[in-house]
């Protein structure tokens, strides 16, 4: 698909799209088989770094380009679950049901049968910390009606938060050609996370959670090895490579970085790490009075610039499309 047969889709779609954020009925299920193609071609990297309490990009690449999140969507799951809760129409304790099509649901999961439940307050732990995308669609299901309506609210609530290059098309960031996003927009929604739901972020920073004998460690590996990283989701699938929205809090300042696309988790966690560095020491640099060089930062930080202009980079095809391999 050429770049201006795709602008046009893009167009059409997004014009397509209520602006209301009540449930709708719709007619065509949005959900796409996993093997769809994408209209995106291969995985290519973007990436960038926000102050958030500012909202200044400190620095970015590609930061508009349309790219897959993959399980970085379902921090848009929470924060309407979060929002419902703070509405009044949900309930920590609510019981949140397993339906069919939850059930069905590919790994990373919970695997609870047709008609098991688990409390909102589990449900919440559970998605945030092993990414699962059958409690996801369960939250879905439980808020919107089906996972589709659900999907529509979650697009809504993108434009109401200033994301322009987002359509969402389920509730887990499992393979759709129509669920797509771009950095900058992932950074809005984590600054988004943070101001407007402050009381409920710290389901972000678990590392691990319980849910009867099972224990379940965050895919998110900087928590806990990168100082002042408090959160926020990670991500894999085959058409998104590896993704990450993080964020960190040192000597009162708080940045937010996203990187998209990258062909390993262990490349990933290093370049939000280097962003993230670079990025506190450019604010030590300006409380000094001094102007920083943010291109000097990253090098030395052992940050690659420039990756986009490179030829695209291999990320091997994985049986476990999202969650385990985060």
């Amino acid at each position: 698909m050429t770049g201006s047969a795709f602008a046009r889709w893009l167009a059409c779609l997004a014009l397509a799209l209520p602006m209301s954020v009540m449930p709708l009925p719709l007619v065509v299920s949005t959900t796409a088989p996993a093997e769809a193609a994408s209209p995106l071609g291969a995985p290519r990297f973007s990436a960038v770094l926000m102050d958030a309490d500012t909202n200044e990009i400190l620095y970015a690449e590609q930061p508009t380009a349309i790219r897959h999140p993959a399980s970085i969507t379902k921090v848009m799951t929470l924060y309407l679950v979060f929002d419902a809760l703070d509405a009044g129409r949900l309930k920590l304790d609510d019981r949140v049901v397993m339906s069919p099509l939850a059930a069905s649901q590919r790994p990373s999961k919970l695997g609870l049968g047709i008609g098991q439940s688990l409390s909102v307050a589990d449900a919440i732990s559970v998605v945030a910390v092993k990414s699962a995308n059958d409690v996801a669609v369960a939250l879905a299901e439980k808020i919107g009606g089906t996972e589709a309506n659900f999907a529509r609210m979650m697009t809504a609530r993108a434009r109401q938060l200033g994301m322009r290059q987002t359509v969402f098309a389920n509730a887990s960031g499992l393979p759709n050609p129509g669920h797509f996003t771009s950095a900058q927009d992932i950074a809005i929604l984590s600054a988004a996370m943070i101001r407007n739901h402050p009381t409920r972020y710290h389901c972000f920073s678990e590392q691990s959670f319980s849910y009867g004998k099972l224990r379940m460690a965050n895919h998110n590996k900087l928590l806990g090895n990168v100082p002042g990283v408090d959160g926020i989701k990670t991500g894999f699938t085959n058409d998104s490579g590896f993704t990450l929205t993080a964020s960190a809090v040192r000597n009162g300042h708080r940045l937010i970085a996203v990187v998209l696309g990258s062909p390993s988790g262990w490349q990933r966690d290093r370049d939000i790490t280097s962003l993230l560095n670079a990025g506190f020491t450019a604010l030590e640099i300006r409380s000094a009075g001094r102007s920083e060089d943010m291109a000097a930062l990253l090098s030395s930080s052992g940050f690659a610039l420039n990756r986009s202009l490179r030829p695209l980079p291999q990320i091997a095809a994985l049986q476990v499309e999202e969650g385990d391999t985060e």
